[in-house]
């Protein structure tokens, strides 16, 4: 997101804490493909996170369309994110795939909380509890979660606490390649990340503490009237407050904003970010997926992806990088309704 963008994303913020702001976001989001560079002989696969409504956003008027010799959209197993699946034969000489769709997207807030917390069902929220390969809950992470948390007792204390500890402690780095992978013990040493290594380590700050969390992972929606949003792929973190619901946090936005803005922690600004994001997120972003150590469905060639926050593609058994997408041969728009 560019300076300006990020300025009126904050004017956006000021009007939305003076109930003066639109509640949604609009718009059709086109994802274009073309593998047809890639090298034959050999089959080409390529998921694709599909995008579902949900009570925060409304997808429709799906349009898929191409010269695949096979198309679907299945579910992971684990997860439950939907792919839009695609394979060509060997011998195919095009290798095209366009999908489109209408979104709208609304504000997120959720900040009135119950009084009292009921018991949590841990293990119902055993798949937000745990490690993953990247994101371990044990030793070091145990450790720094159980000096964050202290002796708050509810799961609105302890979590609000990771909150603050991760945007005090973490900074945007923008040479971390794309969204950054989130390897939490790296991180806990670096510190310096983008959206995907911040959410990462407050997910497992969180779940070390005892609090169900995820990474949710997504794409931005432009704000101009057409805009190439092929780079703006997004990751921020919910919790689970018993008797309440998930719950959207996004410190890596925090962060941004201040790297973009030239921000310091204790600047008025940097505290409307603070507070907007601290149960609040903005309609200018999509949900795709959620979850790490992903088996696709089909599954994959070799180990699970780490998240499905991009386009995925293989060569046979070799695996396109999918944040090269001049190479990959992707892109994506939005265009304003």
């Amino acid at each position: 997101m560019k300076k300006c963008s990020t300025v009126l994303l904050f004017i956006y913020l000021i009007l939305a804490a003076q109930g003066a702001s639109a509640a949604s976001r609009s718009g059709i989001i086109s994802m274009d493909f073309d593998l047809s560079g890639q090298e034959r002989g050999k089959v080409v696969k390529l998921w694709i996170p599909y995008p579902v409504s949900d009570s925060d956003q409304f997808i429709s008027n799906i349009k898929v369309t191409g010269d695949y010799s096979e198309a679907a959209v299945y579910t992971d197993p684990q997860h439950g994110n939907s792919i839009l699946f695609a394979a060509w034969d060997k011998n195919a000489g095009s290798r095209k795939l366009s999908l489109s769709f209408a979104a709208e997207r609304k504000e997120v807030i959720r900040r009135d909380f119950p009084a009292r917390e009921p018991g949590l069902d841990r293990a119902f929220f055993q798949p937000y509890l745990g490690a993953t390969s990247l994101g371990p809950v044990d030793g070091e992470v145990k450790n720094l979660a159980d000096k964050i948390t202290g002796d708050k007792n509810s799961v609105l204390a302890k979590v609000r606490a990771i909150y603050e500890w991760t945007y005090t402690n973490m900074y945007r780095d923008p040479e971390t390649p794309g969204c950054g992978i989130g390897d939490v013990y790296y991180l806990l040493h670096k510190l310096g990340g983008k959206c995907t290594d911040i959410s990462s380590v407050f997910v497992a700050l969180a779940r070390a503490s005892g609090v169900p969390a995820r990474e949710v992972f997504g794409i931005r929606l432009g704000k101009k009237a057409q805009e190439d949003i092929t780079g703006y792929q997004h990751c921020w973190a919910e919790f689970y407050e018993p008797g309440y619901g998930w719950v959207p946090v996004d410190p890596a936005d925090v962060r941004k904003a201040m790297l973009v803005e030239n921000l310091k922690l204790e600047d008025p600004k940097t505290a409307e970010y603070i507070a907007y994001y601290w149960g609040g997120i903005d309609p200018y972003r999509i949900k795709l997926a959620i979850g790490r150590d992903i088996t696709l469905n089909p599954p994959q060639a070799g180990k699970p992806l780490n998240n499905f926050g991009y386009p995925f593609a293989q060569v046979g058994d070799s695996t396109i990088d999918w944040l090269a997408p001049a190479t990959f041969k992707y892109k994506i728009t939005y265009l304003a309704p």
